[in-house]
């Protein structure tokens, strides 16, 4: 098996997943790549996480609070999932559609939310609008509840256009005061008090009585136009097709400008963008479509190391190398600290816009958290993944210094480095000449000599991208 494929696998799973290991990717890269990305669009190929065991041990899970609790739960899912893409479109919508527990302070359609993105993720695009729009979080985080006949409330209305599915400079002030129009009367029920009666997901309800049913001018178009039908008017835009695919291009290919530059700041890779247009068009909406395209494509292939990853990515990747939490174990909620501590809180956006991206996760402070905790979790032996590596590289009578950087990097998922980097990484590794396991002192010095190799590489500006 090529390096070369290897390489390739690991470039997809840490895209399209959140890493994987050495083992993992021999096993993948075996197969036909297209073959694996078909896996990979249709979970329902391979079993769900199991969950009861999980809420065992979590009893927080049987009731709705706290929130870090089912943020951890959302990470587990993560670190354990066959079924990665399903997972990381979650985290994708969640990102565009971004909906935040510092308002509504209701845990239950936060995660009612989240497990939605999961189920309709890959769906066409009218399928998604309208499950948000009929989405209680959603229609709370944006006042839809109260947009009435009489009143409108034009929040959802706007950040449907803005951030949701056109972008800026495609739709005037007029049509956002229609759409919002349109959707009056899409409402939810409101439920039981949080205490002391317990927690209750609200239901959607559309209330016919309070609906603006006449006449309304969208987009050129004129009609008793219900939210539906600005859905579907929407979706026949070119402009929409445009800003979705931006926006999977900037999150699973290569990190773009922030969305509010998108007026103006033409995409870098023009072509790209055009070629998952055509498929978005040519599938009926199917983001599905538009995905396989895109993990198939050349542009895909080559745009390796292209993104910065996201604290929940780092976090999730991190673990999956260590195999820490594979079964449920104490410290699950202190990966929900991690993340929040690097810049992002699950289930809890800033604000509409979401987070930003790209470089912008990282400062002076954020780059320390992020080094320190895959520092600290690569550098613990006790870890069964970490163990599992030194294992594997120790089993020979001797390793040079060129075969302890490579095995580490081949180790921790077909990790490339640049020649900066590997140039240090020679220098640690040659301190103390070939590495030995005659004896028991030998092998204590090499395998410590092995455990800093790994917390080299994970601290290495090349380990923060994907």
């Amino acid at each position: 098996m090529s390096d070369d494929k290897l390489a390739l696998m690991g470039h997809l799973m840490r895209r399209a997943g959140f890493g994987a290991t050495r083992a993992e990717l021999e096993v993948l890269a075996a197969r036909e790549y297209e073959d694996v990305v078909e896996d990979l669009l249709h979970p329902d190929r391979l079993p769900e996480v199991e969950e009861d065991v999980l809420k065992r041990y979590y009893a927080a899970l049987n009731s709705w609070e706290p929130l870090f609790t089912w943020c951890g739960r959302w990470l587990y899912r993560m670190i354990n999932t066959r079924r990665p893409l399903e997972e990381k479109m979650a985290l994708f919508w969640h990102h565009v559609f971004a909906t935040g527990y510092n308002k509504s302070e209701h845990t239950p359609t936060l995660v009612t939310q989240i497990d939605t993105f999961r189920e309709n993720g890959m769906k066409d695009m009218k399928t998604i609008l309208m499950d948000l729009s009929r989405d209680p979080a959603m229609i709370d985080w944006l006042d839809n509840s109260e947009n009435h006949r009489d009143a409108p409330n034009e929040n959802y209305g706007r950040e449907l256009l803005e951030l949701f599915s056109m972008g800026v400079g495609n739709y005037t002030e007029h049509d956002i005061k229609n759409a919002a129009r349109a959707f009056t009367g899409w409402t939810m029920r409101q439920v039981i008090p949080l205490y002391p009666h317990g927690h209750f997901v609200p239901e959607f309800v559309y209330d016919e009585e309070d609906h603006d049913d006449s006449e309304k001018e969208f987009l050129g178009r004129k009609g008793r136009f219900n939210g539906e039908d600005i859905i579907d008017i929407i979706l026949e835009e070119p402009a929409t097709a445009r800003f979705i695919c931006r926006h999977l291009y900037n999150f699973f290919v290569a990190d773009e400008p922030q969305v509010p530059a998108w007026e103006t700041v033409a995409p870098q890779n023009p072509e790209a963008i055009e070629t998952l247009m055509n498929s978005f068009a040519d599938s009926g909406y199917s983001v599905k479509a538009v995905l396989r395209t895109l993990f198939n494509s050349d542009f895909f292939k080559q745009a390796r190391y292209k993104k910065v990853k996201s604290p929940t990515e780092l976090v999730v990747g991190v673990i999956r190398l260590t195999g820490e939490h594979r079964f449920p174990e104490p410290g699950l909620v202190d990966l929900d600290t991690a993340t929040m501590v690097m810049g992002q809180r699950l289930m809890d956006p800033p604000t509409v816009e979401g987070w930003h991206t790209g470089k912008e996760w990282i400062d002076g402070g954020t780059l320390n958290e992020r080094v320190n905790f895959a520092v600290d979790r690569v550098g613990d032996l006790d870890n069964p993944g970490i163990k599992g590596i030194v294992d594997a590289l120790g089993a020979g009578a001797s390793l040079s210094a060129e075969d302890v950087v490579e095995g580490c990097l081949e180790q921790l998922g077909a990790i490339d480095v640049g020649q900066d980097t590997r140039q240090a990484l020679m220098h640690n590794a040659s301190e103390g000449g070939p590495l030995s396991f005659d004896t028991e002192e030998d092998r204590q010095n090499s395998v410590e000599r092995i455990q800093r190799t790994l917390q080299l590489i994970v601290a290495s500006t090349e380990f923060q991208f994907a």
